[in-house]
């Protein structure tokens, strides 16, 4: 059966030689990072929401109320949940006892102040302050419980003594200054009959201070009318001398209030909505803010008003804002340096307990910067800053490693000593291509947290040179091709990988990977058998450079024509003929290389008039083995002298796998 019409497909395109980036590329990244924050931690808490929190140090517990969920946690240092009591609707304030035997919690959702047991967390008592009054915060002074309680027009002080053989509630110890909102209480560090109060509500600022050695709260000095509203008053502490108070209000600063008189004195700089403060035993002021998008919290050494360290909690919720520092949520520990804060994600996070190790330490910033490129084996000037807000004299060590591929694991360069104004500068070699690491690292001291910093150049290698020959020969199928690959001068690898891709769907095949020889030389030998591009590449080392090169060999297709069938062979002229009766068929047998689709062309030429004149030509579809049987009927064609030959043509014989090759002709005649 005869074919007709033509199939032809997408031309496949060779692919060009495609040169491999140098060595890890060559554009710089310059950076400059901050040490970690010592070790410094967080871990997520039980819970929903954040009233009050105290550190007592005997027990060495962190007690957390959730005025949401109506519990207090108790945690150890790090976090751990060690006890839960729940039951205690809408708790906010607590207090520890001088002797941290028992934890006090004012709880408004059921008008009750609940003494607690510090040792085991288990309730021990209930004191009812009277139905409707809410109280929302305690302290302990002159051997009484006092709570503020009251709404966000009015609030009052409030007593408990539980000195007699029943509790005894004492409400409006002073009705006359009238608080906005439950006022807040702090116990006086130095005076164990003192303490002060401060509204909670935005409506008015009132801060009073009071002695409550008579068993009344007797007020002592409070802030003059004309301070106005400083917004939400949300926290306030004593300094160790009891003679000041600090408060945690709105408007970028922490104030400061003498008690004495409640004269304003100084202030500590902060963001706009102050949330909390704590005061260690020697001083060390630190001032919380809610800021989602500036430093949370601010500590301030003894006797200074520039912060020594600031600390910008980060975003555990969905908003792009980091965590909120809660109110009344920070604490010092109690015969140690670290500081506790709690914060909570604005959307969708969790209430985290942070430890700060090393709160009052300086944390410097090392800048490190290096040009964006270099060559290799070529010099580098590394330079940069080390500032701090204690700032580090001339001279200080600074210790530099390098990283790069000879030594991903650093390579020591010895210290270099911090100039004037924390700069720093010292040139290097790099002795590896690809990205080298410099870092530069400061140790820390007593007042200072190690930090170190960072930068990347991308060092360049040495250029190699690799070559493949046979390019764009043409060849039969089935020769044997050998390919050599050239290498030129390398550092230290001399290893080179010959690949085969022969056109179609036949994979990629590695041929030979192997070390050149001592003039640089691999060679492979393959059978061809399709067009096939083959590459040679290099993959560098240190100083040089990848290489990768291609050469294509285009493969002429397989073929071979026979006719059979005929009776005898006869010469006409110079050219032998195969004879057939007109009563039989001229059997032509066509093969080429086998591949999916394939079909091979055939092409009749006649004898006439003293020249070949064009018969027919047609595409006949090859089966799975290559083959294709054409069959001419010789009926009334005697006397007819013929030539036929076959032929893969690229692109059109179905595919373009191999290169286009023609057939010999083979000549027939038909007698009676």
């Amino acid at each position: 059966m005869l074919f007709g019409g033509l199939f032809i497909v997408r031309k496949r395109a060779l692919s060009a030689a495609t040169s491999f980036a140098v060595l890890i590329g060559s554009a710089a990244l310059v950076a400059g990072t901050a040490g970690p924050a010592a070790a410094d931690s967080s871990k997520a808490l039980p819970m929903s929401s954040v009233g009050d929190m105290v550190v007592d140090g005997v027990h060495r517990k962190i007690f957390i109320s959730d005025p949401y969920l109506g519990k207090v946690v108790a945690t150890d240092y790090a976090g751990t949940v060690l006890s839960t009591v729940t039951g205690l609707p809408g708790v906010t304030g607590l207090a520890l006892s001088a002797d941290a035997g028992s934890l006090y919690a004012a709880v408004p959702g059921a008008d009750v102040v609940v003494a607690l047991d510090a040792g085991t967390v288990t309730e021990r008592a209930r004191y009812a302050t009277g139905e409707g009054t809410d109280p929302q915060y305690v302290a302990l002074a002159g051997g009484k419980i006092w709570f503020g309680y009251g709404n966000g027009d009015h609030g009052d002080i409030g007593s408990v003594d539980t000195s007699g053989a029943e509790p005894l509630v004492t409400l409006a110890q002073d009705t006359e200054l009238d608080y906005s909102g439950a006022p807040r209480l702090v116990s006086s560090p130095t005076d164990p009959n003192a303490f002060a109060a401060m509204s909670s509500y935005y409506h008015r600022f009132l801060l009073g201070a009071y002695d409550a050695s008579t068993g009344t709260a007797t007020r002592t000095a409070r802030t003059a009318a004309d301070v106005g509203s400083v917004g939400m008053a949300n926290d306030l502490a004593y300094t160790p001398d009891g003679g000041r108070l600090i408060t945690a209000t709105a408007g970028e600063r922490h104030r400061v209030w003498r008690t004495t008189d409640m004269a304003e004195l100084s202030s500590y700089a902060s963001e706009s909505h102050g949330t909390a403060v704590a005061v260690a035993p020697d001083g060390t002021v630190a001032a919380g803010s809610d800021a989602w998008y500036a430093p949370d919290v601010f500590v301030y050494r003894p006797g200074e008003t520039k912060a020594v360290r600031q600390y910008d909690f980060p975003g555990t919720g969905s908003s792009s804002g980091g965590d909120s520092l809660a109110n009344s949520s920070l604490a010092w520990e109690p015969g140690g340096s670290r500081l506790f804060a709690v914060t909570t994600a604005i959307a969708g996070g969790s209430v985290r307990l942070h430890v700060l190790d090393t709160p009052t330490k300086s944390l410097p910033t090392v800048t490190v910067k290096v040009p964006a490129t270099v060559a290799v084996l070529k010099p580098v000037t590394v330079s940069g800053t080390v500032a701090a807000t204690l700032g580090l004299p001339v001279g200080t060590p600074l210790t530099v490693t390098r990283y790069d591929a000879e030594f991903p694991k650093g390579k020591a360069l010895g210290t270099r000593k911090l100039g004037a104004n924390g700069t720093f500068s010292f040139p290097d070699t790099p002795t590896a291509a690809g990205n080298v690491t410099y870092k530069v690292a400061y140790a820390g001291d007593a007042t200072h947290v190690g930090a170190s910093g960072t930068a990347v150049v991308k060092v360049t290698p040495f250029k190699t040179a690799l070559t493949l020959d046979q390019n764009r020969r043409t060849v039969n199928y089935g020769t044997n091709v050998t390919y050599t690959a050239s290498l030129g001068w390398s550092y230290r690898n001399r290893v080179v990988e010959i690949w085969s891709d022969p056109y179609g769907s036949e994979p990629k095949r590695l041929l030979k990977r192997g070390t050149v020889n001592s003039a640089g030389k691999l060679s492979v030998t393959t059978r061809m058998t399709r067009d096939t591009w083959v590459t040679a590449d290099f993959a560098g080392d240190t100083r040089s450079g990848r290489a990768h090169v291609g050469s294509t060999v285009y493969t002429r297709a397989g073929l071979t024509t026979t006719l059979s069938q005929h009776y005898k062979w006869s010469k006409i002229g110079t050219i032998w003929y195969q004879s057939y009766h007109q009563t039989g068929d001229v059997k032509v047998t066509a093969w080429n290389n086998p591949y999916p689709g394939r079909m091979t062309k055939y092409e009749v030429q006649v004898w006439y008039a003293g020249a070949w004149r064009a018969g027919s030509e047609d595409l006949v579809r090859l089966n799975s083995g290559g083959m294709a049987y054409i069959l001419f009927d010789g009926a009334g064609a005697a006397g007819v002298r013929a030539r036929v030959r076959t032929a893969y043509v690229d692109g059109v014989s179905g595919d373009n796998v191999n290169t286009t090759v023609h057939g010999a002709w083979k000549y027939f005649n038909i007698t009676r």
